[in-house]
């Protein structure tokens, strides 16, 4: 199986913490030079030294908000006029906060669709280019299990998934001859700092002991735990290998088996 990403190079969205860093470690184990990007400086500056570079890898790092896309967009080309080439592009960041649909305000919609969908558009047109050059692309995006099963709490981002999943879709459905795939990890409930805010929201929410409420939400999961960043970063790893080269346009949950439909 060959999972050698030596002399690749990939950029790594919201990589100075949880599933970003994570995959971020992996794919510089794999032999990939690593590029991160996200707001905090200091924070890049420190991730980018927990990067494996024993195989000559150059890692380096975009400052860049994805609350403004064009921005970002602006500071990824300045990015390609040096480095034209990116092999692997992982979108990931943030999801929109919680809360019933029936209670989000427009406002919501539009900024949690420009701070995914946009920015992730943006993004892949950027790197295209490249990727058809080289004949070898890998578009992975960070998504939700709720593409396939709406979360309760959860209305705008259970929108705004949707909606990049089924751009994914498409995008793999015109990229597949190029060399290029396009496919989305879905995590479930994984130990980061997200998740630990929604714990402590719905603790207060219902004057419910942190542990309590962990332990009713791995009820809901068949392996009875959350995953570790670790988990989900292996199977983006894997979709970027050349070993993954037939797999296209596809949904990959890693939640433990929690998500009710196939």
């Amino acid at each position: 199986m060959d999972l050698n990403l030596k002399d690749k190079r990939a950029l790594v969205c919201g990589s100075t913490q949880g599933i970003g860093k994570a995959i971020a470690v992996e794919l510089a184990q794999l032999g990939a030079h690593v590029t991160l990007v996200a707001r905090n400086e200091e924070k890049l500056q420190a991730a980018l030294h927990d990067l494996d570079n024993s195989q000559g890898q150059q890692h380096d790092f975009i400052v860049a908000d994805f609350s403004d896309p064009y921005n970002l967009n602006i500071q990824v080309q300045a990015y390609l006029e040096q480095q034209p080439t990116i092999h692997i592009l992982v979108n990931n960041t943030g999801g929109p906060a919680g809360g019933p649909i029936t209670e989000a305000v427009s406002d919501e919609f539009v900024n949690a669709f420009n701070q995914h969908l946009i920015a992730n558009h943006l993004l892949a047109k950027a790197v295209i280019p490249g990727m058809k050059a080289a004949n070898y692309g890998r578009i992975i995006n960070i998504i939700s299990t709720s593409v396939k099963q709406p979360l309760h709490g959860l209305g705008v981002s259970n929108t705004i998934r949707g909606a990049v999943a089924s751009w994914a879709k498409t995008m793999a459905n015109e990229l597949g001859q190029f060399g290029i795939t396009v496919n989305n990890v879905l995590p479930g409930a994984t130990r980061t700092g997200r998740l630990e805010s929604i714990i402590e929201n719905k603790a207060k929410k219902t004057a419910t002991e942190v542990d309590a409420v962990e332990e009713e939400m791995m009820k809901e999961i068949p392996a009875r735990r959350f995953a570790e960043p670790e988990e989900v970063a292996a199977a983006a790893a894997f979709l970027a290998t050349p070993a993954a080269a037939y797999i296209n346009g596809i949904n990959v949950p890693v939640d433990g088996g929690r998500t009710g439909c196939l």
